[in-house]
């Protein structure tokens, strides 16, 4: 398979996602805007931080007014899932310079990851998996960054009946899906465990109810894994 047509592979796969992400996108700009900050802030948020979950809980925490401690940790807590992303597809992509993996990882995304991981599982013959990835990844951050930036601009002329914030969890709704397809018992362990943590935490102030489910989440897909391996161990004395 060559370059080209991975590309336009991974594109092809992207698009009903791109149909959910402009939605996120124009939120996300809404909000910006919504919050108060200054246009320039707002626009360029998109663009400097790219990372839907972490931009939506940033401008909410900053709407209740939160300390700036609480809102970075939730951030820096939400973006830690990109260093396992990197981790995950890095076997993948070994092939481009430096420049190129450095370039990739900044357009890495839940859509991006989920895709990637799941294409390179099931048709591992085709190859290409650098040009999927980038037909996967490039799409997404021009739908993001266009509608986020209309979202700035235009967020006060959106009327509320048309309920964008329902794009936010369909896209994860749609992502978690493929992921519990193909998860193992660790990957049910993790997002169970946050979902049940993330609704008893609710009531918390600052949101603190999403930082506690991530760290529930993380500890017991860890934990699980741990006891998988260690019941996969031979044990002592046998052959």
């Amino acid at each position: 398979m060559t370059f080209r047509d991975g590309a336009l592979e991974g594109f092809r796969d992207a698009i009903p996602i791109l149909l959910a992400v402009t939605p996120f996108g124009l939120v996300a700009g809404v909000s910006a805007a919504e919050v108060g900050l200054p246009v320039a802030h707002a626009v360029g948020m998109s663009y400097v931080v790219y990372a839907g979950t972490s931009q939506l809980a940033a401008l909410q925490l900053l709407a209740v007014g939160s300390p700036f401690a609480v809102i970075l940790l939730t951030t820096l807590l939400l973006n830690l899932r990109f260093a396992l992303y990197s981790a995950t597809l890095a076997p993948h992509v070994r092939g481009p310079a430096w420049p190129v993996r450095l370039w990739m990882a900044a357009l890495m995304t839940d859509q991006s990851m989920a895709l990637s991981t799941h294409r390179y599982a099931t048709k591992p013959e085709r190859g290409a998996k650098v040009a999927y990835y980038l037909g996967v990844s490039v799409p997404v951050w021009i739908v993001w960054t266009t509608a986020a930036t209309v979202g700035v601009f235009v967020g006060a002329a959106v009327p509320d009946a048309w309920s964008l914030e329902f794009a936010v969890p369909l896209v994860f709704l749609t992502l978690w899906v493929l992921v519990l397809a193909r998860g193992r018992g660790p990957v049910w362990w993790a997002g169970g465990v946050s979902a049940v943590v993330a609704i008893a935490a609710r009531p918390l102030p600052f949101n603190l109810g999403l930082l506690l489910a991530a760290f529930a989440g993380l500890a017991a897909g860890v934990t699980a894994e741990a006891l998988r391996d260690r019941r996969r161990e031979p044990r002592a004395g046998s052959r």
